[in-house]
């Protein structure tokens, strides 16, 4: 009779699910360093989570600049959406992280891509600021 494993998601083991869920929480916190020590030892930059969230998106929606500069420059892919739709630059356009949505821009995040696209985003929300900044970045 073989012992009875635990229950866990996709067959990974307790030990890999906590691990990639402290990587998770390192995106939100903007533990940049320590996230990015992880990356450049070869964790996938474009991590995605149960709900589709990437590092990306969820170091956007928390406002950490410096993290989703760091993960773009090792090849996040700012084009990912979530389960809900949702691009990383909406995120950051719904927290109105300015900079955030700059370096996104940069590195060729679409305004209109998404379910709920971050422009759709700024017009819903009536975020002038960063429907300007969005807007400004379409016309260039």
């Amino acid at each position: 009779m073989q012992p009875e494993q635990p229950n866990t998601a996709g067959g990974l083991d307790a030990e890999t699910l906590a691990f990639a869920h402290r990587m998770f929480d390192l995106a939100r916190e903007g533990h940049t360093a320590e996230l990015i020590a992880h990356v450049d030892a070869g964790l996938q930059a474009n991590l995605t989570n149960d709900k589709g969230d990437t590092l990306l998106i969820l170091a956007a929606y928390h406002g950490h600049s410096d993290t989703v500069t760091a993960l773009l420059e090792r090849g996040a892919d700012p084009a990912r959406l979530n389960d809900r739709g949702q691009t990383a630059l909406a995120a950051a356009t719904f927290h109105r992280c300015a900079e955030c949505v700059t370096a996104l821009l940069g590195a060729g995040a679409d305004p209109e891509q998404g379910a709920q696209s971050a422009l759709a985003t700024a017009t819903f929300f009536d975020l002038p600021d960063m429907l300007e900044l969005l807007q400004r970045r379409q016309q260039s």
